[in-house]
């Protein structure tokens, strides 16, 4: 008789409450699901918030998000799927951060959460109740954590610094000052 590990038992509810919420999440980008905008509104919200391209940048988070919570909810490519939704939410975090901290305010506190925790599961691997461990983990290797965490850091860094030289640079313009 095999015992019920509680680690890992603690780790699949941690993956499937993460999974779920950041699964919503993308779907409310992507689809219009939960009260979302969809990708049109999505589009015009990235937009407004300085990413672009703006589409590409509804895609890119609606993916990150729910693929990385589908993924992280199932146990699968665990440490790519942590990567991803950890590198999304480091976008938000880039546009709540001058709210300051918290979430009550319209701070990043609630998409740095999610981050990390997407992250110290990408990290921990998805234990032993998930597809990582049904199919003897050939997605969650050690080369697959380092490019996933690699990939995702250059790619968020990429995002936020294009955003940040865009607004840098919308500051900077004259405004439309006319003469009567």
């Amino acid at each position: 008789m095999t015992c019920i590990n509680r680690r890992d038992l603690g780790l699949l509810v941690l993956r499937a409450g993460t999974g779920a919420v950041l699964t919503a999440h993308g779907l409310q980008k992507l689809t219009g699901m939960f009260g979302g905008g969809g990708i049109e509104g999505t589009t015009a919200a990235m937009e407004a918030m300085g990413f672009h391209p703006p589409k590409h940048s509804a895609l890119a988070a609606g993916v990150g998000e729910a693929g990385g919570g589908v993924l992280l909810a199932l146990g699968l490519a665990t440490p790519a799927a942590g990567a991803a939704a950890a590198g999304t939410m480091a976008g938000a975090v880039a546009v709540h951060a001058p709210a300051g901290f918290f979430a009550m305010g319209g701070g990043y506190e609630y998409p740095a959460f999610l981050g990390f925790t997407a992250a110290a599961i990408g990290l921990t691997g998805a234990g032993r109740y998930s597809l990582d461990h049904a199919t003897g983990h050939v997605l969650d290797q050690p080369w697959v954590v380092a490019l996933a965490f690699a990939g995702s850091a250059l790619a968020a860094a990429a995002v936020v610094g294009r955003r940040a030289k865009g607004q840098a640079s919308a500051e900077e313009e004259p405004g439309d000052e006319s003469v009567e």
